[in-house]
């Protein structure tokens, strides 16, 4: 697509935009969300106050991501006990999980951590957004996981599109501005949804292992790309995926409706995938999380010497493309 003209229209925002808005009432009552859509077909709901994550996404009018009964809910009513970070996961496209915990609830030195971690329940600090002349749009936010006497961890996330482009970026970068090393866990929680969702839908992953996480998902590990029917009382299967190489690609594509997506980012930094294949009435999700560790929770992986440290004054930089398809050719050239 060529550049736009701008002597054809007079506010960029009838070919291009970000606009912010506030939820008015329920549990979501405030919340900042900035609309971003690209012209070209790809539309993205930043929720600023839960991480500067993306709530909702779509392609060509097409939604693609979960966004789970839980409906959009404030950082307000978070409860880090046990497993009841599920009372206020809203899911969408992308939940950032971490940073002081990731996976499991657990206890560790008279601590508890819930499960996932509390940096998705962090509201940003500062958002911004520039769009340029040729309809780049650049949206930039500011998270600090912080507590007196304890961590002090600063993200900056900056979301990329452009007038023209399939493509959109995610660049983090963490920095420990404390005075100690500091624990380091993240997982990008992704999370792919009906009617991308489907049994119809294709799932690939270029990973060089994969192994079973659970128990129930043992005897199907030679099915973890196969998509089944919304199921009643289903049981989670996880799946743990690892990459050699310095590029890692999950992909999901429905001839159905004829979308797909390719999620690529370098696994010397993000390791492990896990697979979240939840075929659940109503809770109907494909979750393809890329992280530094494994989700057995701060316990486990402190006791068994696997915990991922953030060396004082350090930082960690990390970039995710998400590339979107209409047609299955092209889905299944992309690496």
């Amino acid at each position: 697509m060529k550049n736009p003209n701008r002597n054809y229209f007079g506010h960029e925002s009838q070919l291009y935009r970000v606009e912010e808005h506030r939820l008015i009432g329920g549990k979501g009552d405030n919340m900042r969300l900035f609309e971003v859509n690209n012209g070209s077909g790809l539309e993205f709901t930043i929720c600023a106050d839960r991480s500067a994550d993306i709530s909702r996404l779509s392609y060509q009018g097409i939604n693609l991501s979960y966004f789970s009964v839980c409906g959009y809910t404030a950082p307000t009513y978070y409860d880090k006990t046990g497993l009841n970070f599920l009372k206020s996961f809203n899911c969408g496209f992308l939940t950032t999980c971490g940073v002081q915990s990731m996976g499991s609830p657990s206890e560790y030195e008279g601590t508890e951590y819930g499960l996932h971690g509390t940096m998705s329940h962090t509201p940003a600090d500062q958002v911004s957004y520039d769009i340029s002349e040729n309809g780049d749009i650049t949206v930039t936010a500011k998270m600090t996981d912080a507590c007196i006497f304890n961590q002090k961890i600063s993200l900056v996330r900056t979301y990329h599109c452009a007038y023209g482009s399939n493509e959109l970026t995610i660049e983090d970068t963490f920095k420990n501005e404390g005075s100690k090393d500091e624990p380091f866990l993240l997982l990008y929680h992704m999370n792919m949804g009906y009617p991308l969702l489907s049994e119809s839908a294709l799932v690939d992953i270029s990973s060089a292992k994969v192994v079973a996480r659970n128990e129930a998902a043992e005897p199907e590990v030679d099915q973890w790309n196969k998509m089944i029917p919304p199921v009643a009382n289903y049981d989670e299967r996880c799946f743990y995926h690892t990459f050699e190489g310095e590029r890692a690609t999950a992909k999901i594509y429905n001839p159905d409706v004829q979308k797909g997506l390719a999620i690529s980012f370098d696994p010397r930094l993000l390791p492990v995938m896990c697979e979240w294949k939840m075929m659940g009435e109503k809770d109907y999700v494909l979750g393809l999380e890329p992280a530094n560790n494994y989700l057995e929770g701060r316990k486990y992986l402190e006791e068994n010497h696997m915990m991922t440290t953030l060396k004082t004054g350090g930082t960690f930089h990390n970039k995710i493309t998400v590339t979107f398809f209409d047609k299955q050719a092209d889905w299944e050239a992309a690496r």
